[in-house]
């Protein structure tokens, strides 16, 4: 066993402390530096969703709560995870082993709460486009909260549960003092990866996909009947042109989860137990949490009533009175 100096320990005193970590140089500093503004980023961005969702009342839609509900789980994410493990990955962990385990019940809890609020997107966007006749009356506001809070209580539930052995004993997994480390089985990893990952992907994509092949369809039926289009008919085809704007923004946010979501669940998928530390594999983390900075750039891009309300709330115009009934849409 390799001696260190007492002032490479994380508690010199002990000899069962771990080792400083040894990332101090130029290139360490300004990766701290963009890590901090990708935290202060996604912080700003999403908190500019929340608001123009909560203030403005056009946006007070069904669709608008599911994105809501994502855009809090990213805000929470840039808020209370980031910064911990920019610090974390600069020195060691000098907290309890109970914050540690709490900590990670809570990255796990706002993933699951993103993942479900992407699955309801797209159900959504579905109803939308493939059944818009039934789309008021199958979903409405009520229906919606209901949806959006059963995933947030489901997914406290449910990452408690998966994490319950660590909760009663916190910092078994660690090797030594001034590590924060959980490490989930290989059992327990495959049962994540099913319902976390390959269930609500696969039932993502085939929704997605399901919507693609309805816009192929009505855009051959407009091409052969346009000129014996309604005015009727022309406000029908405005509304699907919103709609499937939409469902290609939702493709993108789709596409984004996977290439940020794979290199973590590539343990469970190689077999292996799903060792997780915010120092060691300090990539795959931050690629997933880099996930909830991406999403409100492309609502950015693809909705103009988010660019409009954004304008509003930077010039401080959201504070008159009457600011609230501004047309957005």
């Amino acid at each position: 066993m390799d001696t260190f100096d007492g002032a490479e320990l994380c508690y010199p005193q002990l000899n069962t402390s771990c080792r400083k970590p040894t990332n101090i140089h130029p290139q360490a500093s300004l990766a701290y530096v963009v890590l901090s503004f990708i935290s202060v980023l996604t912080v700003a961005l999403n908190l500019l969703v929340i608001v123009s969702i909560a203030h403005f009342r056009q946006l007070h839609t069904p669709t608008n709560l599911l994105l809501l509900s994502l855009a809090v789980s990213d805000l929470l994410v840039g808020l209370l995870l980031m910064p911990v493990e920019i610090v974390y990955t600069e020195t060691c962990w000098f907290f309890s082993d109970m914050l540690c385990t709490l900590y990670y019940v809570i990255d796990y809890t706002l993933t699951s709460a993103a993942v479900a609020s992407m699955v309801l997107i797209s159900i959504d966007r579905y109803v939308a486009v493939c059944d818009p006749l039934h789309y008021v009356t199958k979903v409405t506001i009520k229906t919606t909260q209901m949806s959006v809070c059963l995933c947030w209580v489901c997914s406290i539930f449910y990452r408690s549960l998966l994490l319950n052995d660590h909760l009663r004993h916190p910092g078994s997994s660690n090797s030594c003092l001034g590590e924060c480390v959980v490490v989930i089985d290989y059992v327990a990893g495959v049962v994540d990866l099913v319902l976390t990952f390959i269930i609500p992907i696969s039932v993502i994509v085939v929704l997605y996909m399901r919507v693609l092949l309805v816009a192929l369809s009505q855009a051959r039926a407009m091409r052969s009947h346009v000129a014996a289009a309604s005015v009727k008919r022309s406000g029908s085809i405005t509304v699907k042109k919103a709609e499937m704007k939409a469902a290609r923004a939702l493709g993108i946010v789709i596409v984004m989860f996977l290439v940020c979501f794979c290199p973590y669940y590539f343990p469970s998928l190689a077999g292996e137990d799903t060792s997780v530390d915010a120092a060691s594999v300090a990539i795959e983390i931050w690629l997933t949490h880099f996930n909830s900075c991406i999403n409100p750039v492309i609502y950015a891009l693809f909705y103009p009533w988010f660019r409009k309300s954004v304008k509003l709330i930077l010039t401080l115009q959201i504070l008159k009175s009457g600011s609230s009934n501004a047309k957005l849409l």
